[in-house]
């Protein structure tokens, strides 16, 4: 981590991204659908064209709109792209869901990425890793340096809202989409991680989402579910009779209790796992 922010001298232009991308070879992109690898995917096709693929991950810890959406904004940047079946789960470390989980679950990941890459004769492996993601302690991010992917957008010093501005910039479906994560990062650390405990997590999720929240996380520990939506959202969310239907859908996924978060997304409180 502090390797990689000591390589930052200065922000660098899209252009010079595009350059350092073309000069090192066939790429691949591991696009997850967010935003950040979708710029790195577009700027990775703009250097290379067909010899740019973009990869998408899918497996119990991926939840499938998040599939959907790396599939349209491949079609809309027009870069050749594939979806490949992952389990992390088939790492025992990661099932045990200790704090350094995304280090296991990045492991298996990329052993997959480097794997099909190599199929297809690849020189580098890229991220849409940007410099706000190094504030944070990142297991994961050590996996993917292990494994030899690159960071353009942390070679360039780029931030998040630089990476939202060159998206918007480029008609990006998804360039306002709220950041994502793993499924599993919704359970508790210490609690153990099933493909059934994940498939209930994101169908919980996907039942609120389509009453019209933007954002929204379903976090567990032991049994019981609490939910978070945008702080702007909460109120809506906690008003009946919807607040009472919520607590009835989650209980018939089999959460006991279920607790709508008061304060909402991304609010810090002591006592409460990070959230993602």
């Amino acid at each position: 981590m502090v390797n990689l922010v000591a390589s930052i001298s200065r922000v660098r232009s899209e252009q010079e991204i595009i350059l350092r991308i073309a000069d090192r070879g066939t790429a691949l992109v591991a696009l997850s659908g967010g935003v950040d690898s979708s710029v790195v995917a577009t700027l990775a096709f703009e250097a290379l064209g067909p010899r740019s693929v973009a990869l998408t991950l899918a497996g119990p810890a991926v939840a499938r709109s998040e599939v959907e959406r790396a599939c349209r904004v491949a079609r809309t940047i027009g870069i050749e792209h594939a979806v490949v079946d992952v389990n992390p789960l088939a790492r025992a470390e990661y099932r045990a869901n200790t704090p350094n989980r995304c280090y296991f679950c990045r492991s298996v990941e990329t052993e997959v990425l480097r794997r099909e890459g190599r199929a297809r004769g690849i020189e580098q492996y890229l991220d849409g890793v940007q410099v706000d993601d190094l504030s944070e302690d990142r297991p994961g991010l050590r996996a993917m340096d292990e494994a030899g992917f690159d960071h353009p957008l942390v070679w360039a010093g780029w931030s998040k809202t630089m990476v939202r501005a060159s998206a918007r910039a480029r008609d990006l479906p998804n360039w306002d989409q709220p950041s994502d994560a793993c499924l599993s990062s919704r359970v508790a650390h210490g609690d153990p991680v099933s493909a059934e405990l994940l498939q209930r997590i994101e169908l919980g999720e996907a039942w609120i989402a389509g009453r019209g929240f933007r954002r929204v996380r379903v976090r567990t520990r032991g049994r019981g579910a609490r939910i978070e939506v945008d702080p702007d959202d909460v109120p809506r969310l906690s008003a009946e009779p919807l607040a009472t239907e919520v607590r009835r859908a989650l209980g018939n996924l089999g959460f006991a209790p279920v607790e709508i978060d008061p304060v909402g997304y991304g609010q810090s409180r002591t006592g409460r796992h990070r959230p993602a």
